[in-house]
């Protein structure tokens, strides 16, 4: 049986949501905000400053060992050893300064042992070796470095000590340019020293009788 028309109630409507429109008196956005990270990106290459291009690396910065070098010259670098060939193991006892001391051929050059002479002519000047070798770098000497086989025999020879393990040569004239050098600087200091005395030390009086 079919329902009356007047008899269906009819579906109430649900009112759209209300949407607030901002007044045109609203402020702006603040401007101070942080910006996202998205705006952090590094721009893409070629169109903007690369920080790890070569250049920067060799600005002078302590951490970066090369810093500041010209191209070309190592940080540090160490003579090579004496080629190990016959020739240049022939060892002689020469004469220096009315002393016998070991010696080397090498290139038709005669290198004699450094330690040796040093025990020999220099300990009573210098404070130690380590001293002699701050001098030869400052005087632009640089000693030939022995090859094992040198080595040995000055062991042998009782120019080194047994448990030395290296040694270092050096030509006569570069040798007197030390000694003259080690000299120099000690007679220099002696004199200061006695400079130095000779202002305390009270004049003496000629109203003194004996």
């Amino acid at each position: 049986m079919a329902v009356p028309a007047a008899l269906i109630l009819p579906t109430p409507l649900v009112p759209p949501p209300s949407i607030s429109i901002p007044s045109a008196t609203t402020s702006p956005p603040s401007t101070t905000s942080s910006p996202s990270p998205s705006l952090c990106l590094a721009p893409p290459p070629g169109t903007g400053q690369n920080l790890f291009r070569s250049e920067h690396l060799v600005s002078g910065s302590p951490g970066i060992p090369n810093a500041g070098l010209p191209p070309g010259k190592p940080v540090y670098s160490t003579p090579s050893p004496v080629e190990n060939i016959p020739q240049n193991n022939e060892c002689k006892m020469v004469e220096l300064r009315c002393a016998k001391v070991a010696s080397f051929t090498v290139d038709g050059c005669e290198l004699i042992c450094l330690p040796q002479a040093f025990d020999l002519f220099l300990k009573h000047l210098v404070g130690g070796l380590h001293t002699v070798y701050t001098k030869l770098k400052r005087l632009e000497i640089t000693p030939v470095v022995c090859n094992v086989e040198q080595v040995r025999i000055l062991r042998g020879l009782g120019a080194i000590q047994p448990g030395v393990n290296r040694c270092k040569l050096i030509s006569r004239k570069d040798f007197e340019t030390l000694y003259n050098d080690c000299t120099n600087a000690r007679l220099s200091g002696m004199n200061l020293l006695l400079s130095k005395h000779a202002d305390v030390i009270p004049p003496v009086s000629n109203n003194v009788h004996l």
